[in-house]
């Protein structure tokens, strides 16, 4: 065996106090909620709009992205078991021999995930009449970094990765009772979410003028979807129906953003895409509400 495999045997659990235990999962879906307000925090002050307008953007977001993420896998991945279980869907209960029984949710799907966003932010934007595209472009840059640590979420629980690899810095996951490295797609993943946030981020806050509307979008949807499309090549499938099919799930799920981001994009480019941002009514409005 190659010495220069990483031998992955790391524990899921960060530590426990007495029967609670707290995961690396959890911790770091935590952190993408923290570092994601702080980057949105500074776009917000760059061009002088409230935080007070973020505070309630975070909220939004964080229940479209649960509900997406979790309708997602359920509609996308399990649609044959869960349309005849639909309150396993919403609860995290199943129904067993002996009752029902907590097992906690098992299944996320990054896809529905940022559906949920989208959907979400656009019930913000008519509440709050900040342009929907404005918001969109700068808060994909914090879904960019949230996604890589959600990533590495993945990686401590073992779970999400590629196919066998003679490569030197293949992975053998012990605790997915793994003998053989495997690609350590959760991190092919979260480096390109990371370079594809720091490009982004960097553009817009060295831009001296605004973006047009949409840009930023479309190039995150071409760029993240890309490498996700790309990736999933050497990812085991997360359903065995999917052995069946050229392209697996992620991958379709996949071609209809890169084809809105190209469509996004030249539009963008093209022509004026949604309003501009006037900072006199939200300025009005922020003062009508204290």
């Amino acid at each position: 065996m190659n010495p220069l495999f990483i031998t992955w045997n790391v524990s899921p659990v960060l530590f426990e106090i007495g029967s609670l235990s707290i995961r690396w999962y959890g911790i770091l879906f935590a952190f993408a909620f923290v570092i994601s307000y702080i980057l949105l925090k500074k776009m917000f002050i760059k061009e002088k709009v409230s935080v007070y307008y973020l505070e309630k953007l975070t909220l939004y977001i964080f229940i479209g992205l649960i509900a997406g993420l979790r309708l997602g896998h359920c509609l996308f991945y399990e649609f044959d078991y869960y349309i005849s279980h639909p309150i396993e869907m919403f609860l995290p209960i199943k129904e067993t021999a002996s009752g029902w029984k907590f097992i906690g949710y098992q299944g996320l799907a990054s896809h529905g995930g940022a559906i949920g966003i989208l959907i979400a932010t656009f019930f913000y934007c008519r509440k709050t009449k900040i342009p929907y595209l404005w918001i969109i472009d700068r808060l994909v840059i914090a879904i960019c970094f949230a996604g890589a640590a959600v990533r590495i979420g993945n990686l401590m629980n073992s779970e999400i990765y590629g196919v066998a690899t003679t490569l030197p810095w293949g992975f053998i996951f012990v605790r997915d009772n793994q003998t053989i490295p495997c690609h350590p797609t959760q991190i092919y993943e979260a480096l390109s979410y990371i370079i594809l946030g720091i490009f982004l981020y960097s553009y817009i806050m060295k831009s001296k003028t605004a973006p047009k509307a949409g840009f930023i979008f479309g190039i995150f949807l071409i760029g993240l979807f890309t490498a996700r499309f790309l990736i999933e090549f050497l990812k085991n499938n997360q359903e065995a129906w999917e052995s069946t099919m050229p392209l697996n799930m992620g991958q379709l799920l996949s071609l209809p953003f890169i084809i809105a981001g190209i469509i996004i994009l030249i539009l963008s480019m093209k022509y004026q895409l949604g309003k501009n941002l006037n900072l006199s009514i939200l300025n009005k409005n922020n003062t009508t509400k204290k």
